[in-house]
């Protein structure tokens, strides 16, 4: 697929829609030397637009990157937060992973799973909210953890993770815990996650009282860091540390000399040895010379 939103599709968009994506589509490609490696924040792209990655979204990515659908399917189906349903205004992630599970992530799961009538990803009638269980928030030190939309919600409990759920279906404002000041929706997060910022990265507390203690005690008690031990090569290569320029690096510690070839850590390159060095290997094609 061109550029040129006019081009043939196999998608299903109109032509604003796919203009828009397209422009936006192509700025991301240009920050890779592969354009390959788009993928992952185009299809939160894609997300961004349907709500889900949709057949138009994976047909839409394919003729942009010039792969196949089935490509495109197998990343959107290896990694949770792409959609292949619509997904709700808002996901509710509680972790139950194991610290937040002891002090009561579980139950927070459970209680929320029994008042809004769903199951891991599934979306409430009216459409506000897809409920799932996180592996892990990388917030134990706020435990049990829930997350709206990304957005942290910390020391929870199954009376106010309710309430929370209850203010979002009645669309009430909620305020995260820490990081943004508000809650965007699933489709405005899925814009940032593209990598289409949307100014309110320096909104609200990034670290809190907990993650900042073990800091605080250090500085109060005085305690640093030790230095970094100096690299020593192991013995059985026989390799000195000394500088091959016979000088010394100014910092004390004398740089190691390059490995002679054949020792380890040489990176000279090896000649064939074997015949399985010279054979088509399982990644070859028919014919094609081997490396």
């Amino acid at each position: 697929m061109t550029a040129d939103p006019q081009a043939a599709t196999k998608t299903g968009y109109d032509g604003e829609t796919l203009a828009s994506l397209t422009a936006d589509a192509t700025a991301i490609m240009a920050r890779y030397p592969d354009p390959r490696s788009g993928l992952l924040p185009m299809l939160h792209l894609v997300q961004s637009v349907d709500g889900y990655v949709s057949r138009d979204g994976i047909l839409f990515c394919a003729e942009m990157l010039g792969i196949t659908a089935a490509e495109v399917s197998a990343v959107a189906t290896f990694y949770t937060q792409y959609k292949r349903h619509p997904n709700g205004t808002y996901t509710v992630g509680v972790c139950t992973n194991t610290l937040c599970a002891v002090m009561g992530g579980d139950a927070i799961f459970d209680e929320l799973s029994d008042h809004l009538g769903v199951g891991h990803d599934e979306t409430t009638d009216d459409g506000a909210i897809t409920l799932e269980r996180i592996e892990c928030n990388a917030a134990c030190d706020y435990a049990p953890v829930v997350m709206v939309n990304w957005e942290f919600f910390d020391n929870q409990t199954p009376e106010t993770a309710t309430a929370l759920a209850d203010q979002l279906r009645l669309g009430d404002d909620v305020v995260p815990t820490r990081g943004a000041a508000s809650v965007c929706s699933f489709k405005q997060m899925s814009r940032v996650l593209a990598g289409f910022p949307d100014g309110r990265a320096d909104e609200g507390t990034g670290a809190g009282e907990p993650t900042l203690a073990g800091l605080k005690i250090a500085r109060e008690r005085g305690w640093t860091a030790p230095e970094a031990p100096s690299r020593v090569e192991p013995a059985e290569t026989g390799v000195s540390t000394s500088s091959t320029s016979g000088g010394s690096t100014g910092g004390g510690t004398e740089a190691p000399a390059s490995p002679p070839v054949g020792t380890p850590g040489s990176s000279a390159e090896r000649k064939p040895a074997t015949s399985s060095d010279t054979q088509t290997g399982k990644d070859k094609k028919p014919g094609e010379d081997a490396k």
